[in-house]
């Protein structure tokens, strides 16, 4: 069961679309609270950069003893030095120009960016305890997401087609006929074993978007497509306040928290 519940989540992460005659992901109920006598998940803060490596043999091993009933779920916020990071369907001729490491990961997705001024945040939940429901975990997530932009002002979106949140700049003009702009501000990657959840999000605070131009983020090569941030939107955040609405958002969605 395990390993066939982890290749339905790298599928999912793969394609973003739904099974047949699935749900769009808009019309599902994302609320992934735990049951009443859950203990709070853990809210974890690390100041600095965290090579990426390390965090991902942290965050493995947490989610081990996380099925095992031995450690308590968390949530872990942090921020990577420069990496291209290569997801279970990255394609190579995505990796454009290697301008900084390129790590191969077991998450779900394609080639994707982590730097400086980017708020990652690992995800550790076990669903027995909530929602056996991958493609609501995703959709859960989304909203987190989105319900913490709106804080800052911006309308974050999903598409049906394109996992994670976008967001439409209708300041970009597009030629008659043609699709709107839309950039995305937030990149999604997952993976369950055992019904426990690890990766997670990234949202971009205030990052280099020049770093994004090494790769094809997420696959996406069209040319009305491309990557934002809070600053870029001239959103007044900085990676405090979105922490603290990170958090807030979490509560509403995924339940209470406690300082890890």
């Amino acid at each position: 069961m395990a390993a066939r519940e982890e290749r339905y989540t790298l599928i999912l992460m793969q394609t973003a679309e739904a099974p047949p005659l699935a749900l769009p992901r808009a019309a599902i109920h994302a609320s992934m609270l735990p049951q009443s006598d859950a203990p709070p998940v853990e809210w974890r803060v690390t100041r600095g950069f965290v090579p990426y490596e390390a965090a991902v043999a942290e965050m493995e091993a947490l989610a081990e003893s996380i099925a095992s009933g031995s450690a308590c779920e968390r949530v872990w916020l942090l921020e990577h030095p420069p990496i291209y990071t290569a997801g279970s369907s990255a394609k190579d001729e995505d990796l454009l120009e290697a301008r900084f490491p390129v790590h191969r990961t077991g998450r779900g997705g394609q080639f994707t960016y982590h730097g400086p001024g980017q708020r990652v945040a690992y995800v550790m939940l076990d669903l027995t305890r909530r929602r056996r429901d991958v493609r609501a975990y995703v959709c859960a997530l989304e909203d987190w997401l989105i319900a913490t932009l709106a804080e800052f002002g911006v309308a974050g979106e999903r598409r049906e087609s394109r996992v994670g949140v976008w967001v439409t700049r209708g300041e970009r003009s597009s030629g008659a006929g043609e699709s709107p702009p839309e950039d995305k501000i937030a990149a999604l990657g997952v993976r369950m074993r055992r019904w426990v959840s690890f990766h997670g999000i990234a949202l971009n605070v205030a990052p280099d978007l020049t770093h994004f131009s090494g790769i094809a983020p997420c696959g996406v090569r069209q040319a009305h497509l491309g990557v934002t941030s809070l600053e870029d939107l001239g959103a007044r955040a900085d990676m405090g306040a979105v922490d603290a609405a990170l958090r807030r958002s979490f509560e509403r969605i995924f339940g209470p928290t406690a300082d890890a």
